[in-house]
């Protein structure tokens, strides 16, 4: 029975590695799959998924402009397809998400998305937002913070390594940009400690 999955974490938790892993076990046993990422994530490169550990694959590419259910409905008519997994989930939008939805429930393909749950204020990214409603299992790709505790949110650094609680949602970047961080650290290094 297809299913919608939702595989949430801050930075730097794995979630590409264990992405490109569950690929590979597919591919493994002789199926195919089909992997998309945002478009405007293309620190690898257009069209490719990268671990920080080195592996990577090539994959479609989608922008918020994008109809996912269709990209989904061409790609299987191409022949078998095991499973879609969708990188970077966070950057999906509302409408992209229900989609997502239309296409497990129609077309019988069990979807994968992989993302970050909050932003560097805490706040819920829309993709994340419609995913944590509509996913019909999700999964915690857990990372941990420098105390050891589990880490549930991330700062943005600016160039000079200070932390910034303002600014546009998506910034892309890496370990030079982001730390995640447990909760109590979070709060701590935004200042805020009325939360």
């Amino acid at each position: 029975m297809a299913k919608l999955y939702f595989n949430y974490s801050t930075m730097n938790a794995g979630k590409s590695t264990v992405l490109l892993q569950a690929s590979h076990n597919y591919f493994e046993r002789g199926m195919q799959t089909y992997l998309l990422t945002a478009r405007i994530d293309n620190r690898a490169g257009p069209g490719r998924i990268e671990s920080r550990i080195g592996i990577g694959a090539n994959a479609d590419t989608y922008g918020p402009e994008d109809d996912l259910f269709t990209m989904i409905e061409t790609r299987l008519a191409t022949g078998p397809c095991a499973c879609i997994f969708i990188d970077e989930a966070q950057f999906l939008t509302r409408e992209q998400v229900w989609a997502l939805a239309r296409a497990v429930d129609d077309l019988g393909v069990p979807i994968m998305c992989y993302g970050l749950r909050v932003d560097f204020r805490g706040e819920l990214f829309p993709g994340s937002a419609t995913l944590l409603a509509l996913a019909d299992e999700m999964r915690e790709v857990r990372t941990i913070c420098h105390c050891g505790k589990k880490a549930t949110m991330v700062v943005r650094k600016d160039s000079e390594g200070r932390v910034v609680t303002d600014g546009a949602q998506v910034q892309i970047g890496g370990n030079e940009t982001y730390l995640s961080l447990c909760r109590r650290h979070w709060r701590e290094e935004t200042g805020d400690q009325s939360r």
